[in-house]
């Protein structure tokens, strides 16, 4: 296989997706964005002790995932599972939307990574044959020992007017979140077509890092082969809410980062 704010204070790995909450039940809006000093050209001088991969590292997501290259993980030897839930916390952390859920699990490499979250990018951080997509969704498992293993959709606009039924329940409350730090309830969370849906399909893999500061390295993605959906008049809601919230996409895995590279450049002149 190629191989957020609040950090968790174990070690930098500790998730820029995986937040811990203010005592007052607040959220508490993120450091980091994605444009201007406060974006991912900048990520390493916001804190140059914890983010030191986002411009060292060498193995940085997200990587554009070349079918005939990649690695492929059999759908078989992955266990995804989330139960339904009668609802879930809806967050706006500024830097991007997320759904904390706790009761699922990602069962790869015979270890078994407990679901933490799952959040949205507009546009999608990962390409494909360097096609970028809408809209990325990530599921985010993390282990008691901070080891971080994430599961990625891409999803692109329907033709028909279609959203996967899962994020339909959640993008109906985004109303209710549109300023950054505020949180909201959604309604039933059901699961069952989004684990249909991976299993039915092939997964991109590779090791990689997480796609925020500290960008920490060691992370496992298994991304879904085939797109979900989402209808024009919901991606249009949501991305008025994220705006633009991608990392821009790194050097293949394995090759220099290519903050290393442009810093080297620069100082030529």
């Amino acid at each position: 296989m190629r191989s957020f704010s609040l950090l968790f204070a174990a070690i930098p790995l500790a998730s820029a997706h995986v937040y811990a909450r203010a005592p007052d039940g607040l959220v508490k809006a993120n450091d980091f964005n994605y444009t201007d000093l406060g974006g991912p050209l900048n990520w390493y001088a916001l804190n140059t002790s914890a983010n030191e991969a986002c411009s060292n590292g060498h193995h940085q997501s997200p990587i554009d995932i070349v079918t005939d290259a990649s690695d492929y993980t059999p759908v078989s030897s992955l266990n995804f599972t989330v139960s339904t839930v009668d609802s879930a916390r809806f967050e706006n952390l500024g830097s991007g939307l997320e759904v904390v859920i706790t009761n699922g699990s990602l069962v790869a490499n015979n270890k078994t990574f407990p679901l933490a979250q799952f959040h949205f990018h507009t546009p999608s951080e990962h390409r494909v044959n360097e096609e970028y997509f809408p809209m990325e969704c990530h599921f985010v498992f993390q282990t008691e020992a901070k080891e971080i293993a994430v599961i990625a959709f891409l999803m692109e606009l329907s033709p028909f007017g279609y959203t996967t039924p899962l994020f339909d329940h959640v993008f109906a409350h985004l109303d209710d979140i549109a300023s950054p730090g505020t949180y909201t309830e959604t309604d039933k969370l059901d699961f069952s077509g989004l684990i249909e849906h991976f299993n039915s399909h092939g997964v991109y893999s590779y090791n990689g890092s997480l796609t925020t500061p500290p960008c920490s390295e060691n992370v496992p993605w298994y991304v879904s082969t085939e797109p979900l959906h989402v209808n024009v008049q919901q991606y249009r809601a949501v991305k008025s809410v994220l705006k633009f919230n991608s990392r821009y996409t790194q050097n293949a895995i394995g090759q220099p980062n290519l903050l290393q590279v442009s810093a080297k450049e620069v100082t030529k002149q």
